[in-house]
């Protein structure tokens, strides 16, 4: 068997085995020393990668989603633009046409900025099925020749920020058990 350990040179040429200079339990002691630090060398290094790993997903995850609140608080913009231009009748949109097209043209670069940055809308329709991770049920009512479950009014619509949900889109459910 080969000597894990060989002697130095000073002391290559002179009498004596390598247990004259070492004790056996001083050598175990060492051995178990070096696994020691060996092990939390490893551990060490596994750490590091670790946390290099998480730091790397933390910024993804920042850069993703380290806009949410400043695309919650655009939101209701995004509601009242809708709004204003759903209140415009056909009298109104003859009246103040330019007035109209800027409302029309604001919304649709505020559509544009959210769809840059990942917002998407969240559009359902009446008869669409509810879904509880994307909608929220503002209401019950049973209307005749709808399923139970489906969706009978959308009062707002929903968005998402890439993945994640930023307002579910609120909607009314028909409660009919009849379908």
């Amino acid at each position: 068997m080969a000597q894990e350990n060989p002697l130095p040179e000073e002391l290559a040429g002179q009498d004596g085995a390598p247990e004259d200079f070492i004790d056996a339990d001083e050598l175990a002691a060492l051995r178990a020393e070096r696994d020691d630090f060996r092990d939390r060398y490893v551990r060490a290094l596994a750490e590091a990668e670790n946390t290099r790993k998480r730091a790397e997903r933390d910024r993804r995850e920042a850069e993703q989603y380290g806009s949410t609140r400043l695309a919650r608080d655009l939101l209701p913009v995004y509601d009242n633009l809708k709004r204003a231009l759903e209140a415009a009748n056909d009298e109104t949109r003859a009246q103040a046409a330019a007035l109209i097209e800027g409302v029309e043209l604001t919304l649709r670069e505020l559509t544009n900025v959210m769809t840059r940055h990942g917002i998407t809308v969240i559009s359902p329709s009446a008869g669409d099925a509810f879904d509880a991770q994307l909608h929220q049920a503002m209401f019950e009512a049973p209307v005749p020749g709808t399923k139970a479950g489906a969706i009978i009014q959308v009062m707002a619509e929903g968005f998402l920020l890439h993945d994640r949900l930023l307002r579910p889109a609120q909607v009314g459910v028909s409660s009919n058990t009849g379908g």
